[in-house]
């Protein structure tokens, strides 16, 4: 599935995906194809990308990716310099919920409660989340500045919008802890951050929330489906019209 085609002669869009080999990331990586596009399916394990790839078919792509490693990332980028020439489109999907220390969800909330929370815990986590989506922006941006409508997506979540959190009648606000809702209210300011800086040159860099998606994040507890969970996602990544900076969710625009 390796593509050798000289970046000039493309003229469908190139999206990238982070975290695509399952789940939402796969699916919004098929939808991206559905919609025209040619799709990277960056996943740590080339070959969990490489099946993904081929469960959907013509336009889809793996590339190894593995948001915590540096030479990771740079032969990622280098690879798609040399076959694609640029990038319109940056999904930031890859994330954890925890580091595979827990067994239970009541486990992983409580280990959450900032009182306790261990520090390695939250390392673990931040590198993933947060420092791993900026690892890959940066890395990419040089690409997406060539792209003519570029677009940077974070997958964020409501459980990190510390407005929502702040109300004492949100009902999961008890789950707001130092953990895995903390990378997602950071990822939030890295996204604003990127936006501020990158308004001027046109390209549109947003955050975007699934809603309630059963994914091995949440061990499946979610009560959507992922079809019905990236449908938000890949409305916002196609948006080449609306605002920079925003963050939106299934129901539409969701309070930092």
């Amino acid at each position: 599935m390796k593509r050798t085609t000289k970046s000039s002669s493309i003229t469908q869009p190139v999206a990238l995906v982070t975290g695509a080999n399952k789940g939402l990331g796969q699916q919004i990586a098929k939808e991206l194809v559905s919609h025209g596009y040619l799709v990277l399916l960056g996943s740590r394990n080339f070959d969990n990308g490489k099946k993904a790839a081929e469960e959907i078919g013509e336009g889809a792509y793996p590339i190894q990716l593995d948001v915590t490693e540096a030479q990771s990332i740079n032969a990622a980028a280098e690879r798609i310099t040399n076959e694609f020439g640029r990038l319109d489109l940056l999904v930031n999907n890859a994330a954890i919920g925890q580091s595979g220390r827990y067994s239970t969800v009541p486990e992983i909330l409580e280990a959450s409660k900032a009182s306790v929370a261990s520090l390695e815990e939250i390392r673990i986590l931040f590198e993933t989340n947060v420092l791993g989506v900026l690892a890959v922006t940066q890395a990419m941006l040089p690409l997406i500045r060539l792209s003519t409508s570029g677009r940077i997506l974070n997958i964020s979540s409501a459980a990190g919008s510390l407005t929502l959190n702040s109300d004492p009648n949100f009902p999961y606000r008890p789950y707001f802890g130092a953990t895995y809702p903390a990378t997602k209210t950071a990822l939030n300011a890295i996204t604003l951050a990127l936006a501020i800086e990158l308004e001027d040159t046109g390209i549109k860099v947003r955050a975007a929330s699934p809603g309630f998606t059963a994914t091995a994040i949440n061990n499946f507890q979610g009560t959507d489906t992922v079809e019905v969970g990236a449908k938000a996602l890949v409305l916002a990544a196609l948006d080449i019209e609306s605002p920079t900076g925003s963050f939106t969710g299934p129901d539409g625009p969701l309070p930092w």
